[in-house]
């Protein structure tokens, strides 16, 4: 914005003439002698006005009417108001700073003074202003920015949402009996995700992925469609190779999620590769692919684990009855499962009501 004006005010003419005639040649100039006045042009000429010359003691009254006006419009923001006084006080000097004065020229002054210290000053804030216009602008396009991000991480978290029930009616199709429990499933992982964001902050869990553990529950198993049906249905108990070979969907689902990951946001991603392939793992370092210890196995894992046992336990299968949900909280913790994270434990076994009421009534709506 170009600012080409010098608002001088002061009630006697001379003065105005003095300080008239040092910026002539580089501003136009215009001219108050009273606080009216001086509001009436900085009204009509804020935007063009570069700086301020402000007589103090003006006739009847202090320069501070103009001052106080001017900070409460704003304009004090974008335009210097120096002060010139032949006042030395210290409170008077004070007093200027404090409502805002950018600096005091005082009587009598040298004309190549006052002209530096003017034009430092306009420098001065038109550098700043321009700052800050490029500030606005930097924030403007920020805040564009996160809208699209915003919208475009909200279609990619449908399209999330859409690929993983895709490929649960798949694996229901292709397993009758993952069908049984698959809400059942993202329910008890909310319920126990809730459990441990709340009681164990330090693993930092926020709603978004308590939910994101939740949905992607449902995955788990991905990788048994890779196995083949005559190890996934026989009804008698397997060989060691045979249960080598089923352990292998862990990894096989890896494989998967590999090949869906431009369809995932990375965080959803992450945690479906973690799913996959660590909910068999154990805290004591019994379990498998890798046998990792503790927390080694990332939380998510270690969620979806106890769930998957307890899940099975319920769940009726070619080889076995289906436990009643009693009987499978107390295996779960007397640790015919393998061992859980004591914290694991612990929210499993407070969720046991909620867990149990989630469990009869989606029995009770099918």
């Amino acid at each position: 914005m170009n600012r080409h004006k010098i608002l001088i005010v002061d009630d006697l003419e001379s003065n105005r003439m003095i300080l008239e005639e040092i910026f002539r040649a580089s501003y136009q100039i215009l001219e108050a002698e009273d606080t009216v006045t001086t509001l009436q042009l900085l009204e009509k000429n804020a935007k063009e006005t570069a700086a301020v010359l402000l007589d103090w003691h003006l006739s009847a009254e202090d320069g501070s009417k103009i001052l106080k006006v001017m900070k409460e419009k704003g304009w004090m923001n974008e335009i210097p108001v120096l002060i010139v006084t032949a006042e030395h006080s210290t409170e008077v000097e004070k007093k200027c700073i404090q409502m805002g004065a950018s600096d005091l020229i005082r009587k009598p002054f040298d004309a190549e003074v006052v002209k530096n210290r003017v034009n430092n000053n306009i420098s001065l804030y038109q550098h700043k202003n321009r700052m800050e216009e490029k500030v606005r602008e930097q924030n403007q396009m920020l805040r564009k920015q996160y809208s699209v991000m915003r919208l475009q991480a909200q279609k990619l978290k449908k399209a999330n949402e859409k690929m993983i029930d895709i490929v649960c009616n798949i694996l229901e199709h292709h397993y009758p009996e993952f069908s049984e429990n698959t809400q059942i499933a993202r329910e008890i992982s909310r319920i126990i995700g809730r459990n441990v964001q709340k009681n164990y902050p330090e693993y930092k869990l926020t709603d978004q992925d308590v939910e994101a553990i939740a949905e992607l529950s449902s995955l788990r198993d991905i990788g048994k469609l890779l196995i083949s049906d005559h190890v996934l249905y026989k009804p008698a108990k397997l060989t060691k190779e045979e249960t080598e070979y089923m352990k292998s969907h862990t990894t096989k689902g890896c494989e998967i999620m590999k090949m869906m990951k431009d369809l995932q946001t990375p965080d959803y991603h992450k945690k479906s590769m973690e799913i996959c392939r660590y909910h068999h793992e154990r805290y004591d370092g019994r379990g498998y692919p890798e046998g990792l210890k503790g927390d080694e196995i990332p939380i998510s894992a270690q969620i979806v684990s106890v769930v998957d046992a307890y899940h099975a336990l319920i769940s009726e299968r070619i080889y076995k009855r289906a436990y009643s949900r009693e009987e499978a909280y107390y295996k779960i913790l007397g640790g015919e499962c393998g061992v859980f994270s004591p914290k694991i434990m612990e929210c499993f076994r407070i969720s046991r009501k909620e867990m149990e009421a989630i469990n009869a009534d989606t029995k009770e709506s099918a």
